[in-house]
């Protein structure tokens, strides 16, 4: 058997039976023939050596130590002059060989061998890996097994009550701290009175009611309310939302109704508040395909506890909802809910107090009218107050002032009513047009008797597809009682069409734009229930259409028509008329004062923005305004 090398033939012979001599005498000749590629090996010095590779360092006498890992088949082999932090080359070593020869030829040779017993740290790798998995397997299980015994216990839980609970003095709200619902206040007066003194109600017989229903439009302070009751008579505050009664199982809502009134009668006297209890206390057998048997039985263990065969001393139950129309008329009733307090939009004095309340905290310019903003903002409910004064202090901080100033609050109020303000219109034909739209609605509403005094107009676009608005301040006395006169009705349907008809007389009937889509909408909608639902028109004093629409309580499911088809027409020729002839009225008017809308036109594209006195004062140079807006304007 032998070994070829580049070049070089070399005999592979068993050592057994060499001489001394011989031996020597061979590898004199090996050494002196290979000498040139010992030295090109030994200067390159592979990390890992051929099984060829190694045993011409053997038989050229360089090899020092061998260590065997039959485990793994791999010779480590620590040459001659190798220094001492390098490690040994690795030599793989034919499988299936047995390697006793190769190990007595090394010894034969004075080659320090040394056998790896590598079955030991196989043998323990194996147990640490296998024992790590079984590690991992158990920490899975109790895992597991944890989060069984968690689950188990909601289980138990699932019908306890989520509500709040707050001991007394600690829901941080009193009365002072309400403004602007003075009405509702006096009538919980007696609840606090109660809750404080009982004594004085019970001598006499007298019974306080045992529940109370806030009513009222989002934001206007129900809650808040609540709070300020809690705080006032200093006992425990249950609260809780009427969603969160019902779920999906059958059962569960029931069962935290029956926690609930527990927990309140181990802490009374107390106050529990249901938020939103339209959610839970819906008119019973409506709805679509019949009604949800679990919120109907949490209705019916509610109506229990409120009034059952067990008193609730000392319990007061306070709800709140903006749907009054939709709750079921047992939870009404008197023995549950007794009182309804209605909780209205603040008036002039209510919104000026709000201001006061909220303005308290935010660094406010002295120049700055509260009472001017207040009658700015009719039908503005506390929680839009309070972010008027929130955006109107981001507004100042954007702009580095340290102090917020009137044009920040005006802008506020423009940005929550209107929209964003965007970049200005470029010199156009499009901005003209939006500039004689706006005079045309500004314009009718400084000459009609009955309109809204003009607060601005501005053609400065706005978020929202808005090109351009012009702003009235709204009779208070008439959004406050509701109370709508025809007159009034009339005239702010003409001051809707001012756009449409100021394009038509201006661009004529072909280039009116489909910017006044929003105003035809409101007119048609106004003109429709004078007819339909004030008696306002030809037909009569007769209620022709009701606005009852509560779909989702299985009401009017199938769309049907209220009346005949004759009488169909007669309305839609009613509604008509009073739009085309409120339409043929604005372009009268604006016709007539053709050459005052061209100069106001002009001032509005100079200037973008004019509040409403100047507006007014610049028309009353070439007309007669009504009196009520000079009076104002002086």
């Amino acid at each position: 058997m032998s070994m070829r090398f580049p070049g070089k033939q070399v005999a592979r012979r068993p050592h057994a039976g060499v001489t001394a001599t011989g031996l020597m005498t061979m590898g004199w000749f090996l050494l002196q023939s290979l000498m040139p590629l010992s030295a090109a090996l030994s200067d390159t010095k592979p990390e890992e050596l051929t099984y060829g590779q190694f045993f011409f360092f053997f038989y050229a006498g360089q090899v020092e130590k061998v260590d065997l890992d039959d485990v793994r088949g791999i010779a480590y082999v620590t040459l001659d002059g190798a220094a001492k932090d390098q490690p040994p080359e690795e030599v793989t070593l034919f499988a299936g060989d047995s390697n006793a020869e190769l190990i007595s030829r090394l010894r034969a040779n004075d080659v320090d061998v040394e056998i790896r017993d590598s079955s030991s740290s196989g043998a323990l790798a194996w147990l640490a890996t296998n024992s790590l998995l079984a590690l991992i397997l158990i920490f899975g299980l109790l895992l597991l097994l944890r989060r069984s015994a968690s689950g188990a216990g909601n289980a138990m839980s699932f019908g306890k009550s989520k509500a709040r609970f707050q001991m007394e003095a600690k829901t941080g709200v009193v009365f002072d701290d309400v403004a602007g619902i003075e009405e509702a206040k006096e009538e919980l007066q007696e609840v606090v009175t109660f809750l404080k003194s009982p004594e004085k109600f019970t001598a006499i017989g007298a019974r306080i009611p045992k529940g109370v229903l806030l009513i009222g439009q989002p934001g206007t302070g129900k809650t808040l309310l609540a709070k300020a009751i809690a705080g006032e008579a200093g006992v425990p505050f249950f609260s809780i939302s009427g969603s969160e009664f019902v779920e999906m199982f059958v059962g569960v809502g029931a069962s935290r109704v029956r926690d609930l009134f527990r927990k309140a009668k181990e802490s009374a006297p107390c106050i529990v508040f249901i938020d939103e209890i339209d959610a839970v206390g819906r008119q019973r057998g409506a709805g679509i395909g019949g009604g949800n048997d679990e919120r109907e039985q949490t209705l019916n263990q509610l109506l229990t506890e409120m009034d059952g065969f067990e008193g609730n001393s000392g319990v007061i139950v306070i709800a709140a909802t903006n749907r009054v129309d939709v709750l079921d008329l047992a939870l009404l009733r008197p023995g549950r809910f007794d009182r309804q307090v209605v909780v209205d939009l603040p008036t002039y004095k209510g919104r000026l107090a709000i201001l006061d309340v909220h303005a308290r905290n935010k660094k406010i310019e002295p120049e700055v009218s509260l009472d001017a903003v207040a009658r700015r903002t009719p039908g503005f409910s506390g929680a839009e107050l309070a972010n008027l004064l929130n955006e109107a202090a981001i507004l100042t901080a954007r702009r580095r002032k340290e102090a917020m100033g009137m044009t920040e609050i005006e802008d506020a109020i423009d940005r929550i009513t209107i929209g964003l303000s965007l970049t200005p219109l470029l010199d156009s034909s499009r901005k003209r047009m939006t500039a004689y739209h706006e005079v045309g609605h500004a314009l009718l509403t400084t000459l009609l008797t009955h309109s809204d005094e003009l607060n601005k107009v501005t053609i400065i676009p706005r978020s929202g597809g808005v090109e351009g608005f012009t702003q009235s301040l709204p009779n208070e006395d008439i959004i406050d009682s509701g109370l709508y006169t025809r007159n009034w009705l009339v005239d702010r349907i003409t001051v809707a069409l001012g756009g449409f008809a100021a394009e038509a007389e201006v661009f004529g009937d072909g280039e009116t734009s489909t910017g006044a889509s929003g105003d035809i909408q409101q007119v048609s909608n106004l003109a429709r229930q004078m007819v339909t639902l004030y008696g306002m028109s030809e037909l009569g004093p007769v209620a022709l259409e009701s606005m009852d629409n509560q779909v989702f309580l299985g009401r009017n499911l199938m769309p049907r028509s209220e009346v005949s088809e004759e009488m169909a027409g007669k309305i839609d020729a009613q509604v008509r008329g009073i739009a085309l002839s409120c339409l043929e009225r604005a372009r009268t008017l604006l016709r007539e004062h053709r050459t005052l809308m061209d100069y106001l036109v002009d001032v509005l594209l100079e200037r973008e923005t004019v509040d409403g006195e100047e507006f007014r004062q610049i028309v009353s140079q070439y007309t007669q305004i009504p009196e009520k807006f000079l009076v104002k304007a002086g």
